[in-house]
């Protein structure tokens, strides 16, 4: 993909590729199927109606014999087609390919090490770059600023040269170990930053920040159907600052010439990545090309156009191609995290078991819009996103799964500037929303005496979310014979729960499975299934992996994963201090896809994420009868809800 040759179809952010591209991709495929029998007709003498296609060849069907590869029909020309709607496009009765399971062609390279990846590109002639930082950011809106660079303290690394402008501090090298000696040796002297309530103190001063309220959703009088309940449950949650920790860190290649340039980047939208840059250098983007070359996956904005825009401006500092990777202090230090979040549900049912108040309030912070180099680089200060539905209470995951007659949303908006910096990471808040909204779904199915399984079913109309909650129930073994471990007793305890949860449009479930050390706190998660209906599904093959990959990314963010700073600077800055889950303790996986062929293809790609968190929560409290009201889910944290009144 590059800005010069591809379509602009937006990023692939949102789980939406699928769904947005598939369309078009089917139109495409219509209308070139049309050329194809026109040009084979006039080829084989006989009407476009009278032929067939199969296997990359256009035939007679009442005479097979007779038939022309699609490559002769072109003759090695582009196939110049006009996209208009009015090919038909193939039922979904028709499909052979579609809907199948079909492995893909480029895992062998990925395992044998032959795959390109970014951080494998060359340029001829380049230099080598880092950026310098102080280590671990501080609030978003102080930035870095400099007092002091003594360019000296990198004298002696040969050919090491600095670079700056206003705040932002780079160096360079011909050789790349040199440029990262330079970068550890550079002395700056940086202004001290703004306090920050740190992790400790998060969420109280979340809670008591000024904030910018909407009602998300509202119908009916919850609370006073609530009064008149047969059952009440109130619970508060709260969710941290989570980074997107790729494995490799952020890298990216630039050749800035004069009034042209050529950058090389992992970026979720190569377009938007191109505006900033073009935007830092002041150039046309007519003018600039920007190619996408794959890296680790980041699920989510992580730091792809921030190390793209520093290697853009080290080009165009040195008049040369840069090449620049980040430090793992720098991927993990400087990140978009992923906003902490705290809710408060109150729900009530009556004495059959129906809900008939749902009440959630939830206050997190802004998306940040502005990378770290330009706002370093004195291009634009530090800004926020403008308000948009998915920075905030997600009506899908708070209680839309469920027939609710009163119902209120309240989302509290604090501005981004005064905390760290924020963006999407996978399933964005949705995991926050359902380890709140569904733990106490089941506190109500608990202090009604019913199984968290038939509640759910008892309050679902629509079939979609049924169907993947009995999916994931079924395959998960819920009604086999179990007894929860805090019955039981013993050091380890046992136990399982359920969950439902989304991202935008798809219909999520899971079960877990999951032990409790009630002496060291330590929990691990034993097995998961996810179930996902995503519509018409093109690949399940391709599906099933992306719900394994959630569910073991759900489970690392549920006990392990949690931005750590102090009242300065995030001090989380390696793997050691922000751990992520090990091979050794992955939980068993499950992963069902319920194919509805008649339905649009929606979201697979974050879509169980919510669900897992909340039946990993919930199964905490079948083992222990406590429940967690902060995740991860750390052994201090286990060790202090178990000895709790």
């Amino acid at each position: 993909l590059d800005t010069q040759r591809s379509p602009n179809q937006g990023g692939t952010y949102s789980s939406a590729s699928v769904q947005r591209g598939r369309p078009q991709a089917a139109q495409a495929a219509a209308h070139a199927r049309a050329k194809l029998l026109e040009l084979a007709a006039a080829r084989l003498g006989a009407p476009a109606g009278s032929l067939g296609v199969e296997r990359g060849e256009v035939f007679v069907t009442t005479a097979p014999s007779r038939r022309v590869g699609y490559g002769e029909l072109v003759g090695g020309r582009a196939l110049q087609v006009r996209i208009d709607g009015a090919a038909p496009v193939k039922p979904a009765s028709a499909y052979r390919v579609v809907g199948q399971r079909v492995p893909r062609t480029d895992l062998r390279s990925r395992v044998d090490g032959m795959h390109t990846y970014i951080q494998h590109i060359r340029l001829p002639g380049m230099l080598h770059g880092r950026v310098v930082r102080p280590r671990g950011q501080a609030r978003h809106d102080a930035g870095a600023r400099v007092l002091e660079v003594d360019a000296g303290s990198i004298a002696h690394i040969p050919g090491a040269r600095v670079l700056r402008r206003q705040d932002f501090i780079g160096v360079v090298a011909p050789r790349e170990w040199d440029a990262v000696r330079a970068a550890a040796a550079l002395r700056v002297t940086w202004e001290e930053p703004p306090p920050l309530p740190g992790t400790d103190g998060l969420h109280a001063a979340m809670r008591e920040a000024a904030t910018i309220d909407n009602v998300v959703a509202s119908r009916g009088d919850p609370a006073t159907a609530a009064e008149n309940a047969a059952k009440r449950v109130r619970f508060a949650g709260y969710g941290p600052y989570q980074a997107h920790a790729p494995f490799a860190p952020s890298c990216a290649l630039a050749d800035i010439r004069d009034d042209r340039g050529l950058v090389i980047a992992s970026s979720q939208d190569i377009f938007a990545c191109r505006r900033g840059i073009a935007t830092l250098l002041d150039m046309p983007e007519r003018n600039l090309t920007v190619q996408f070359a794959e890296s680790a996956g980041t699920y989510g904005h992580s730091c792809y156009d921030d190390v793209a825009q520093a290697a853009a401006l080290m080009s165009r500092l040195t008049g040369a191609p840069v090449r620049v990777q980040f430090m793992r202090h720098d991927e993990h230090g400087w990140d978009t995290y992923g906003p902490p979040h705290v809710g408060e549900v109150r729900i009530a049912a009556d004495a059959r078991g129906r809900i008939v108040a749902y009440e959630y309030e939830g206050w997190q912070h802004n998306w940040s819009q502005v990378e770290t180099t330009s706002q370093l680089a004195g291009v634009a200060p530090a800004a926020e996103w403008p308000p948009v539905p998915v920075q905030g209470v997600n009506p899908l995951v708070c209680g839309g799964m469920y027939d609710i007659p009163n119902v209120k949303l309240l989302n509290h908006r604090l501005p981004a500037l005064d905390w760290l910096r924020g963006a999407w990471l996978r399933s964005p808040l949705d995991l926050s929303f359902a380890f709140v909204s569904e733990q106490a779904v089941d506190a109500l199915a608990f202090e009604l005496g019913i199984d968290p399984l038939e509640f759910r079913r008892r309050n679902i109309k629509d079939e979609r979310w049924r169907g993947v909650l009995d999916a994931a129930a079924e395959a998960g073994g819920w009604q086999r014979p179990f007894t929860p471990g805090r019955i039981t007793g013993g050091r380890v305890r046992r136990g399982r729960g359920l969950g439902l949860g989304t991202h935008l449009i798809s219909h999520g479930a899971a079960m877990a499975e999951i032990e409790v050390d009630t002496q060291t706190g330590v929990v691990r998660v034993l097995r998961l299934t996810g179930a996902l209906d995503a519509g018409m599904v093109v690949n399940p093959l391709i599906v099933e992996r992306q719900i394994e990959g959630q569910l073991v990314q759900t489970a690392s963010r549920l006990l392990l994963e949690e931005v750590r700073f102090d009242a300065r600077r995030v001090t989380s800055l390696d793997w050691a201090s922000y751990p992520i889950l090990r091979m050794r303790v992955a939980p068993e996986i499950r992963a069902v896809v319920v194919q509805r062929p008649g339905e649009r293809s929606t979201g697979a790609g974050e879509e169980t994420m919510a669900a897992a968190a909340a039946a990993i929560a919930n199964a905490f409290f079948d083992a222990t009868g406590r429940r967690m009201q902060r995740y991860p889910l750390l052994p201090g944290r286990v060790l202090a809800a178990l000895s709790a009144a």
